[in-house]
């Protein structure tokens, strides 16, 4: 019979969880986040944005459905939104020992162990939260005891998006791939590339230092990514580049700060981030709001961009940019995620209008 293996979440305030692992067992460090969706753990565990981060999951019940298996289809995850798991580790209310559900593999447990991931369940995720709200996101780790301690990690002082983002230029296409989309790797969800693919054109996902003006492409997609976008100066050299170009521009999360600032802006951490499926943005200009899934802990400051841009959405409950849209040009950008994976689909009409202007 396996004993129930108890550790500690320690948080740089000096805060201490006690909990039970159910995960790998080995001391992890990183920045402690939140994140409020009642579903999604394999799409938010597997997410590049997630790289250097310990997730707290605040539904109390995780593991019920267990994790599908890791089935590549042209070269794409079929379920998941990278090739394995990112997050530093899990830290959750209750895990359902039990699983049910008709694509599940193996159990929530069983994945963990597999990546080399901790986990620890029995922590008040509620109290943790409101810790975290309070202070905002913090340096944690997770020792199992005294003999193994390890120093506390800040990933925000790390390229976080060069440790995920691809190495070399990789090539998609369905049916025709009539159009041609370069598609910058700052941590890339999967289901972004899937959304682009199903709108039959052909992808060139570039490394986010890479020069892709070599290619010749009809349009430029910047992906979703982690950490601080200071760190992709590049990549905002070659945004300026493209723009000379006039070439359709639409960027996601990350993608929405490395556009904001090729076109002037500047960008600055958030008290403890936006990780939600129920994040409410509204269009600029309209009555129409939507309900999106987000998951980034920078926001662009809209004030630096000059009288050729304009906002294109805003978050309603904190008021923070979430996309800017240029005046006269095809470029445009969304904070939150149109591809969802998991969450609401209500932004998806993005794609639809980027694949038009190409």
């Amino acid at each position: 019979m396996h004993l129930e293996k108890k550790a500690q979440l320690i948080l740089d305030d000096g805060s201490i969880f006690e909990g039970i692992s159910f995960g790998y067992e080995h001391p992890a460090a990183g920045e402690i986040v939140f994140n409020t969706a009642m579903v999604g753990y394999p799409e938010s565990l597997t997410d590049p944005s997630y790289k250097g981060q310990i997730l707290v999951v605040t539904y109390p019940l995780v593991g019920n459905y267990g994790v599908p298996a890791n089935k590549i289809i042209h070269g794409l995850s079929e379920f998941y939104e990278s090739e394995h798991i990112q997050t530093t580790a899990l830290i959750i209310s209750d895990y359902s020992k039990q699983y049910s559900h008709w694509n599940a593999d193996k159990s929530l447990s069983d994945w963990l162990k597999e990546e080399k991931v901790p986990g620890l369940f029995g922590i008040d995720t509620r109290a943790l939260t409101k810790l975290i709200r309070e202070k905002g996101s913090m340096k944690a780790k997770i020792v199992f005891d005294s003999e193994h301690d390890i120093d506390f990690i800040d990933p925000g002082k790390e390229n976080q998006v060069d440790k995920v983002s691809c190495k070399e230029v990789i090539t998609y296409a369905y049916g025709n791939g009539r159009k041609k989309v370069v598609l910058v790797d700052c941590g890339v969800k999967h289901n972004i590339i899937r959304c682009l693919l199903r709108r039959d054109v052909m992808i060139y996902r570039v490394p986010w230092n890479y020069d892709f003006l070599t290619i010749d492409y009809d349009g430029l997609f910047i992906s979703n990514g982690p950490g601080d976008p200071n760190f992709c100066e590049i990549t905002v050299q070659n945004i300026r580049k493209a723009m000379e170009t006039g070439k359709p521009i639409c960027g996601i999360c990350m993608g929405n700060q490395l556009l904001a600032k090729a076109a002037g802006a500047q960008t600055y951490k958030l008290k403890y981030g936006h990780r939600s499926h129920n994040q409410p943005v509204r269009m600029n200009g309209s009555n129409k709001c939507f309900i999106t899934a987000q998951n980034h802990g920078y926001a662009v400051d809209e004030s630096g961009l000059d009288n050729d841009w304009e906002p294109f959405f805003t978050n309603m409950n904190d008021h923070t940019n979430e996309g800017i849209r240029h005046k006269s040009k095809p470029f445009f950008s969304a904070q939150f995620h149109p591809e969802a994976s998991s969450g609401p689909t209500d932004t998806d009409f993005l794609f639809d209008l980027f694949i038009s202007e190409l």
